[in-house]
Formats: structure tokens, C-alpha cells, sequence
């Protein structure tokens, strides 16, 4: 008897013991009641995780779209923030220090990034949570075998996910454009050379074209790419010299991979941009200005003082959307200009070269499940209008009028016209915008209504797609892609090497233009520095990357 009850004793602790520690392993443990429905969750108390994110004009925590989310997928958000320009010397040094969160909602990673890290194991591979409970991720892989490919690192995993932007303008970003009112006033048409280019410029800056009697004219301005898109002035110009590509400045021929930022053309290039410069028609702030200055210079009351600038919007420098400014109409494309060689290219740009989202070996499986279906969300036609354009219909976006045309000429099914206008001063905060992963696919965007004239607040889309026409005969036959993924063994030399020769060309490209270094005595001395920086290892690694596996 005293065996039978100090057996039966020993089964009732075991058991309450067993039941205990199942209690509290549900604890927090959120995860999904059914895998094929995204929005089905237990009810057993939020999943709590940290997203890094870019900060913004107002509070993440607050915005109509997190809420939207966190009460749809049952989870609550802490932010990780950083300034939107030091948001990757922020991220790197989270995650140097081992001290990174369970997301990054936005890295701006490479494929680089992705293999280090998920070689490492800090990134956590997606492939088993999408296949679960992902299904708009996974539909759009088997519709987009590219998008596919572009994610899936060289060990079959996906580390991360970008947004799938297929923006037709911004495969040719590197983009000039132009005031055609000061053109009139001088009496020149729109260049299509570098010779007649710098035959504006001298005229823009000679000639007193806004009529004010000062010498104010600013012929040509530009940014920095960092703060302005494509604004860097060589971006455009040099592409009447040899092709580049505003990145790697990679180029290729039949297959083969070569390098263009040590090429001849390359420096007679340099040569014209540093004649423009000494002769006062390159504003020496295209150098260090942000978008920011670039909108104060086109938007000032009173005397337009800018002749050109080179970025993919002109929304950046005049304002295109409010009906009541007409500045922006007279401003125009100028095509790739044709060089004293005949060179006359567009850069372009090709494939996805950034990642967005990542889970990191710090997230609980109930926090990698909420994390995945947020991003599944987006990937839906519900979650990216709400994430892209607001949380809410009628604020950020509506459904579209029976007469209302998307691109195309179509039927559109969404559209942005009769919402109310914004108070210019409060600061919008029901979307993410862009910010995370998303579907923007060209069927996605093709659901909008746009302005059919170009030249209309609702028309800018309209008139970005015709710019872009005049852009695209130009593009090369082969052009290096923009994203790849480098071979495994090569990694940590591609992620050195890549920094360093970017590094090394922007610096000395800027000193060469501007006349801090002389282009005719410090030419050979610049290409030599190259062997230093071990280009030739440069060229094979990028070369193997693109080569098919035996």
C-alpha cells in the first residue's frame, strides 16, 4: 500500500509539474490557430517586439497604420529609431555590438549584408515561415520567378525581403532636367550635346535670364546621392563620356565584367565636369546640399535663380502637386547627351539591390510568426494600399470614379483625386509610406488613377513615364546588375573591397571636379591607387557572382 500511494504521489507531482510548465510556456506565445488564415490569432495577450526603423516626423507608435496592425495581428510594437540619414551607420552599430532587436523593419541590407549576417546565424532564414504562413509572399514568388531568384541567397535561404518596386521612371533615375523659360530667354533650344550643354550653362549664367539685373543665376545644382535620388551630378554627365552606373561602376561586354572609373573616358569626363566647375556653371553645393536646400532654391518667392539640376524628380526642386504653382511647368527633360566621342547613354538600373526586412536570432518563434504576416500583409492589395497611401479610405487614397484612367488608359480601380487637401503644416501620420516590404508591383500601381496631362497635380506619374521614354533608347546592351548575390567564400572581400573602391572614386571624383586635384598631374597616380585597393580582385569577385554554376 505505502508503494501504490507514494506511486500515485509521485504521478500527481509529475503531472502538476508537466501542466505548470506547459502554462507557462504559452505564455506570450502568440502564434497563429490557423496557417492559411494570416488574420487568426490567440487571444492569450499580445506578442510584444522591437522594430528598427527610420525615424520620422511623428511617432511610429501613434501612426494609423501600426495600430491598424498591431490590433489585426494581436501584437504590440516598440520602436528602435534613427535618423533616415544615419540609418546604417546606426544599424551597423546595433548589430556590432550584438545589441539589435527581434526586426528590422528597414535596413537598407544588401546582398552582401544577407550572407554575412546569415552566415553568422543573427539572421534568421525566412523560408519555413513563409511557406507557413506567408501565402501572398509565396504567390507572388511563383507569379515572379525574378523576385524569387533576387531573394534567395546562394545557400537556397532568404534571409530578408525588399519591397518589390517595379517603378517603370525609376529604372532610369539618372535624370536632367531644365528650365525651358530660361532657355526662351536666351534664345537656345534644349541641348542634346556636352558642347551645347555647356553653351546653356555659359548663357544661363551670362545672360541675366530671370530678368533681375543681378547675377544670381545658379546654371546647374544637384546633391549628393545620399540626400537627393540620383543628384549627383556625374550620374548623368558622365554618361556622355563611358557608362556609369552611379554604384559600382561596374560595366559589361559580351559577359565579360570591367571597370569603368579608371577607363580614359572616365577622365575626360572628369575633364568637361571640371571645366563646368571652374567656370562657375556647377553650384559647389551640389556637393554637400540635402533636399531640403534643393526645395528652398526652386520653391523661393520671387526670382527663379536655377537654369538645371540632375535628379530623378524635379518634384525634389519645384512642387508639382498644388494647382495654384505653376513654376514646375516650364521645366522640361533634357535626353543623354551625346558626347565629343559619340558616347550617349542612360544609366539604368536593373534588379533589386536592397533588402528591408529581417528577423534576428533574438525573435521567439511566436514573434518570427507575428513579424512574417505583418510583411504577408503588405504583400496583399488591402495592406498596401493601407501601408503605402494610409490606414483609412478617403484620407490618403479612395476608390476610384467610373471615368477615372490609370496609366495605361485603363479602368482604375483606386484613386487620389477629390481627397481633401492637407493643412501644408500638419505632419501625416496614417501610413508607413515607404518604409518596409511591400507589393508595388506594376499591377499594383496599375490599379491607380492617374492625371492623363502630364503637366496637372495629378499628372506628375504621367509625366515621370514620358521622361523616362526619352531616356530609354538609351539605355546599354548589357548593363551588371544591380543586386546580386556574391559567392560565399567571397563575402568578407566583396563587402571590404566594394566600400573601399566606392569610397575612393566618389572622394577623388568630387577633388577632381572641383580642381582640388589636377586632373592632367594626379590622373596616373589616381588609377594606380587602384592596385592598392586589390581591384583586380574587385572585377573577379563581381565577374563570378554573375557567372551560372557549372
Amino acid at each position: 500500500m505505502k508503494k501504490t500511494f507514494f506511486g500515485m504521489l509521485a504521478l500527481i507531482i509529475s503531472l502538476t509539474l508537466v501542466l505548470t510548465a506547459c502554462g507557462k510556456s504559452n505564455e506570450g506565445n502568440n502564434t497563429s490557430t490557423n496557417t492559411g488564415d494570416t488574420n487568426t490569432t490567440e487571444e492569450a495577450g499580445p506578442v510584444t517586439m522591437t522594430f528598427f526603423a527610420p525615424q520620422g516626423k511623428a511617432p511610429l507608435e501613434d501612426n494609423t497604420y501600426t495600430k491598424h496592425v498591431e490590433e489585426k495581428f494581436n501584437v504590440k510594437i516598440k520602436w528602435d529609431l534613427a535618423p533616415a540619414d544615419a540609418l546604417t551607420d546606426r544599424r551597423q552599430l546595433l548589430l556590432a555590438s550584438g545589441d539589435y532587436p527581434e526586426v528590422f523593419l528597414e535596413g537598407k541590407f544588401t546582398h552582401t549584408d544577407l550572407l554575412t549576417y546569415g552566415k553568422q546565424g543573427v539572421f534568421l532564414p525566412l523560408n519555413d515561415l513563409i511557406d507557413k504562413y506567408a501565402p501572398n509572399i509565396k504567390a507572388m514568388m511563383e507569379k515572379k520567378s525574378y523576385f524569387k531568384d533576387a531573394i534567395t541567397a546562394t545557400d537556397g535561404n532568404i534571409y530578408a525581403l525588399p519591397r518589390l518596386n517595379e517603378c517603370y521612371h525609376c529604372t532610369f533615375s539618372q535624370k536632367f532636367w531644365m528650365n525651358k523659360e530660361w532657355l526662351d530667354k536666351v534664345g537656345l533650344a534644349v541641348p542634346t550635346t556636352t558642347d551645347e550643354l555647356y553653351t546653356v550653362l555659359k548663357a544661363f549664367k551670362e545672360k541675366d535670364p530671370n530678368g533681375n539685373g543681378k547675377a544670381d543665376e545658379i546654371p546647374l545644382t544637384g546633391a549628393p546621392n545620399k540626400n537627393v535620388w540620383n543628384g549627383n551630378i556625374d550620374a548623368y554627365l558622365m554618361n556622355s563620356f563611358i557608362y556609369n552606373d552611379n554604384g559600382k561602376y561596374l560595366t559589361l561586354n559580351d559577359g565579360k565584367v570591367d571597370f569603368a572609373a579608371n577607363k580614359e573616358g572616365w577622365k575626360q569626363g572628369l575633364i568637361y565636369m571640371n571645366k563646368l566647375y571652374k567656370e562657375g556653371l556647377i553650384d559647389p553645393a551640389s556637393f554637400t546640399q540635402n533636399d531640403q536646400a534643393i526645395g528652398q532654391l526652386g520653391n523661393r518667392e520671387g526670382d527663379e535663380i536655377v537654369g538645371s539640376i540632375t535628379t530623378a524628380l524635379v518634384s525634389y526642386l519645384v512642387n508639382p502637386y498644388d494647382e495654384k504653382l505653376t513654376r514646375h511647368k516650364h521645366w522640361v527633360i533634357v535626353p543623354p547627351l551625346k558626347g565629343p566621342e559619340g558616347v550617349q547613354l542612360a544609366g539604368a538600373s536593373q534588379g533589386i539591390s536592397e533588402f528591408q526586412f529581417a528577423l534576428t536570432n533574438k525573435a521567439s518563434e511566436a514573434q518570427q510568426i507575428a513579424a512574417i504576416k505583418i510583411m504577408d500583409y503588405a504583400f496583399s492589395e488591402e495592406g498596401a494600399i493601407k501601408s503605402e497611401y494610409g490606414a483609412e479610405e478617403g484620407i490618403g487614397w479612395k476608390t476610384a470614379e467610373a471615368d477615372e484612367k490609370n496609366i495605361d488608359g485603363q479602368p482604375a480601380k483606386y484613386s487620389f483625386k477629390g481627397i481633401p487637401v492637407a493643412d501644408p503644416d500638419a505632419i501625416r501620420n496614417d501610413s508607413w509610406s515607404l518604409m518596409g516590404p511591400k507589393d508595388l508591383t506594376k499591377e499594383f500601381r496599375d490599379l491607380f488613377a492617374v492625371g492623363q496631362d502630364p503637366l496637372a497635380a495629378d499628372g506628375y506619374e504621367t509625366r515621370l513615364a514620358q521622361a523616362t521614354n526619352a531616356f530609354a533608347p538609351y539605355s546599354p546592351k548589357e548593363i551588371y546588375p544591380s543586386g546580386v548575390f556574391i559567392r560565399p567564400e567571397d563575402t568578407d572581400a566583396a563587402s571590404q573591397l566594394t566600400t573601399s573602391i566606392q569610397d575612393y572614386v566618389t572622394t577623388n571624383m568630387a577633388q577632381f571636379i572641383i580642381g582640388s586635384k589636377d586632373i592632367q598631374k594626379d590622373w596616373d597616380a589616381y588609377v594606380k591607387g587602384f592596385d592598392g585597393l586589390n581591384l583586380a580582385k574587385y572585377i573577379e569577385i563581381y565577374g563570378n557572382a554573375i557567372k551560372k554554376e557549372e
